[in-house]
């Protein structure tokens, strides 16, 4: 087997002698201000410009060695202060506008991986709204006012280069802008039985994060989520079995094969999104609701299964979390890599740019995943 090795630019931090080499130390982080400088955000930076922002942010990141799920929580966060920037500048222009202030307190939610702050490059929108409870003589009053708040922000944020969602999953439609009582009541609705479609809607909102407003509204979700949705067992049978929807990126004698109904762009290519992340994603959300823990981020979730529960052992728990973060460094280099040459930055990943040793340890990392999945249904 031939070893490849990869320079890393801390390897000149010091000079043969054995003092420090200043200037070797310093190099690579003026290189990464010098873009910070030219690029960061100020009151006067476009979203637009501020969003471009992030790929020449990204390499440097990854010329200093920085694992992809590190810099997926670097995007996530500066997504995030997209999110508030845009927000911001709406309720300013419906001040101006005559609007006035919002009329009840409000917490606005990220979605999907910006709540697990897990994105990568080229993510589109997933938010939803919490109002606080009001009369419901006043809903035209304070829905229409929430409403024009919700197409405002998103659609400064598709216009920043963040694209509107196509599932219609955001704050500017009824189905995720509800009262608090509302959202209550639909999960009542959502868990009642076996229904698909349901179980699809609320396994997106099952993984949130408050972004503005009030922050309680989101915490009073979130512990009517845990009281309710673990004691409906027609619901929780239902989310299990939708996980047989998706399978990870093996045929049935475990080699790398893409999903027939993917629609691959050639027969390289695996869709690590859909054939790896996401049946991981499920699987450890899917147990922690099972055994009532909190926690969103997908590694915390992880982690937290094998500390607080018997669904992983310490060493089943390391394997899946070097898995997920392996599967996320793949994605990434794929992602720069379609960057680099104009092309989009999504969930594929060619194998053909895979050596013999990488594709073995993503195979292995897929089995891990499968298991999981497994053991996940047979859980509830």
């Amino acid at each position: 087997m031939r070893l490849v090795h990869q320079a890393s630019p801390w390897r000149s931090l010091f000079h043969e002698d054995g003092t420090l080499n200043t200037s070797a130390l310093n190099a690579p982080l003026d290189h990464l201000f010098s873009k910070l400088s030219s690029t960061f955000p100020s009151p006067q930076t476009s979203l637009a410009d501020a969003y471009a922002w992030q790929l020449p942010l990204v390499e440097p990141l990854v010329h200093y060695d920085l694992p992809a799920w590190r810099i997926s929580q670097i995007i996530s966060d500066h997504n995030a202060s997209l999110y508030r920037q845009a927000i911001a500048q709406s309720l300013d222009e419906m001040q101006a506008q005559g609007w006035g202030a919002p009329p009840v307190d409000y917490c606005i939610l990220l979605l999907g991986s910006a709540a697990r702050f897990e994105s990568l490059l080229g993510p589109d929108q997933d938010n939803a709204l919490i109002i606080d409870d009001y009369p419901d003589h006043r809903h035209v009053e304070i829905d229409g006012y929430f409403q024009a708040l919700g197409e405002r922000f998103t659609q400064r944020l598709d216009e920043a280069g963040i694209p509107l969602c196509n599932g219609h999953v955001m704050a500017r439609w009824p189905m995720w802008r509800k009262r608090l009582s509302e959202w209550h009541a639909q999960l009542d609705i959502w868990s009642a039985d076996r229904r698909v479609k349901r179980v699809q809607q609320t396994n997106i909102l099952l993984d949130f994060a408050p972004i503005a407003g009030n922050s309680a509204l989101a915490k009073q979700l979130g512990e009517s989520i845990v009281s309710t949705l673990p004691k409906a067992p027609l619901f929780m049978d239902e989310m299990a079995a939708l996980l047989d929807e998706l399978p990870v990126a093996l045929d049935r004698f475990g080699r790398l094969a893409s999903s027939p109904g993917l629609d691959a762009p050639h027969e390289q290519a695996l869709n690590l999104k859909h054939q790896g992340l996401l049946p991981l994603i499920s699987a450890a959300r899917l147990l922690c609701l099972r055994y009532g823990l909190r926690d969103i981020p997908t590694r915390e979730r992880l982690i937290a299964l094998s500390h607080a529960t018997d669904a992983l052992t310490s060493a089943e728990s390391a394997l899946l979390v070097a898995a997920f973060e392996r599967l996320q460094q793949r994605l990434l280099d794929q992602q720069r890599y379609n960057k680099a040459r104009g092309q989009a930055a999504d969930g594929w990943v060619d194998l053909r740019r895979l050596r013999e040793d990488e594709r073995l340890l993503l195979k292995f990392d897929l089995q891990q995943i499968k298991r999981l999945s497994a053991s996940a249904q047979s859980s509830v």
